[in-house]
């Protein structure tokens, strides 16, 4: 797989840890992921927003692996916040686990499925 990052130079510039476009190429299999909840492996919902968010990506990785990929091959997610004061800290953690790997992004202010749940994300990943 080829990506290229684009932010026009004549274009608004991304306003943090993302890239406004990814051109893929060369690719042979594309991996939908379902949006993620914050429930850990044993069921648990953590109870602060980072550890929520760690357990997002851990599902996310978790369906990367099955499928032979990893976060490198992540193209786009979306996240759905339930309040914009995560913005920062939701950033953080995604720079964090992702280990600074960008690709297209939106973040979306959203009511949760489940009560308890400050974020889900889904993502699309490309091999």
């Amino acid at each position: 797989m080829k990506t290229r990052r684009i932010n026009a130079e004549d274009g608004a510039e991304a306003m943090g840890a993302y890239v406004q476009a990814l051109e893929v190429s060369e690719t042979t299999r594309r991996l939908y992921v379902s949006g993620q909840g914050p429930v850990t492996a044993d069921g648990a919902v953590p109870a602060t927003f980072a550890e929520q968010a760690e357990a997002v990506w851990t599902n996310i990785i978790a369906q990367l692996r099955a499928a032979d990929m990893d976060v490198e091959n992540i193209v786009k997610a979306t996240t759905f916040l339930a309040d914009r004061t995560f913005r920062e800290e939701n950033r953080d953690v995604r720079v964090k686990m992702l280990g600074g790997h960008t690709f297209a992004l939106t973040v979306v202010l959203a009511g949760m499925f489940e009560e308890g749940w400050f974020l889900e994300i889904e993502a699309i990943a490309e091999k």
